[in-house]
């Protein structure tokens, strides 16, 4: 990115091409108000660009194409225009992917379709290698018409580097691999169970555990949000043996709450640890939930997300703020979060047809 130090804050927004998105959009970022304009689109540089990831210093995009194909493909961002392709989409070698990351100078894809995770190699200027090593789940479970067999939802490294952490919904369970090796590896090292029926879909780590110098001897936290029963898996982790462990779950929704059934799909976690959200397809809201309080997240509230089936959340680095993708209502909403009771306050929105994830590269001071 040719900006220097000059470089201005902006936010990525991933759509549905399929479905009237314009593929990956550049919207500058507001620091002061956290409003965003939109500057540059890709049109069609990549098919149905549902989720990003920047490598780290933001000098490479990294975008999934969810499709029947299945691939990946990087990027280039510009001050003066959409971010440049480098090179075409890499086949993952599977249909479907629908999350990705970076990690040890590899793209990892969690493959929903297809019910694997796919590691590829990247080059010395952020472009994709080829040659994918993917790694097929097997399984099923309780819920006839999801879990009929594997479904990848998301692919998370562990704060050490050495594991990948991959949630799977149609196995009601998370896959652990080993990354460490030489040549680098995917190595399947457990396969943790949660309870029947739940549908893990995304995780997160407990915020500051990436800055710790050493594990507490209880082990870090890490939050499963699960899209078949409304409910967040809080559980124990463990990087020095790669153990999970389950806790116990918190709801999402209030337990008497009757309406539309509910898919919830990101969680985010506040900076300091004290709160986390997620968002609630078919409820269209935004869950507050108090980590602090207890041993298990406690639901003190529910928020409209300012739109229709909020796909994902997202938080730029300094918090203080949430973004929700409104993929069915096309359009990206801002909030304030108050900073005391963790509640977001509506602060705008851009329209966004077919949103489905937000990113930020925000420059440090």
């Amino acid at each position: 990115m040719a900006e220097g130090t000059h470089r201005r804050a902006r936010a990525y927004i991933g759509s549905f091409t399929s479905a009237g998105g314009r593929g990956i959009t550049t919207a500058g970022l507001d620091a002061a108000t956290g409003a965003l304009t939109p500057l540059h689109h890709t049109e069609g540089a990549v098919a149905d660009p549902s989720f990003l990831a920047l490598a780290p210093a933001g000098r490479t995009l990294y975008a999934v194409s969810e499709s029947d194909q299945g691939g990946a493909a990087a990027f280039s961002p510009r001050h003066d225009g959409p971010p440049e392709p480098l090179g075409g989409t890499v086949s993952v070698d599977a249909a479907g992917p629908t999350h990705l990351s970076v990690a040890d100078g590899r793209l990892f894809t969690a493959n929903y379709t297809s019910g694997s995770v796919t590691a590829l190699p990247l080059r010395a200027d952020g472009s994709l290698g080829p040659a994918p090593v993917t790694r097929q789940h097997h399984g099923s479970g309780p819920v006839a018409d999801r879990q009929e067999g594997p479904h990848a939802h998301a692919v998370v490294p562990d704060p050490s580097g050495q594991w990948l952490l991959v949630t799977d919904l149609g196995t009601d369970s998370v896959w652990i691999y080993d990354v460490r090796g030489t040549p680098p590896g995917l190595r399947l090292h457990r396969e943790v169970p949660l309870r029947a029926g739940t549908g893990p879909r995304h995780l997160a780590f407990a915020s500051g555990a990436s800055g710790r110098t050493a594990e507490p001897p209880e082990g870090e936290r890490v939050y499963v949000v699960n899209e078949l029963d409304s409910t967040v898996t809080t559980c124990r982790w463990h990087s020095g043996t790669g153990e999970l462990e389950a806790l116990g779950e918190s709801r999402v929704v209030p337990s008497g709450r009757t309406g539309p059934d509910n898919y919830p799909s990101a969680l985010v976690l506040s900076p300091d640890g004290r709160f986390a959200w997620v968002a609630n397809r078919g409820d269209d809201s935004i869950a507050v939930l108090d980590l602090t309080a207890d041993e298990l997240p406690v639901l003190t509230a529910t928020v409209p997300c300012g739109g229709h089936w909020p796909r994902d959340l997202a938080a730029p680095p300094a918090g203080g703020r949430l973004y929700a993708a409104n993929e069915r209502s096309g359009d990206v909403t801002w909030f304030d979060v108050d900073p005391e009771t963790g509640m977001p306050h509506r602060g705008g929105s851009l329209p966004a047809p077919a949103a489905s994830c937000v990113v930020f590269d925000v420059p440090l001071d």
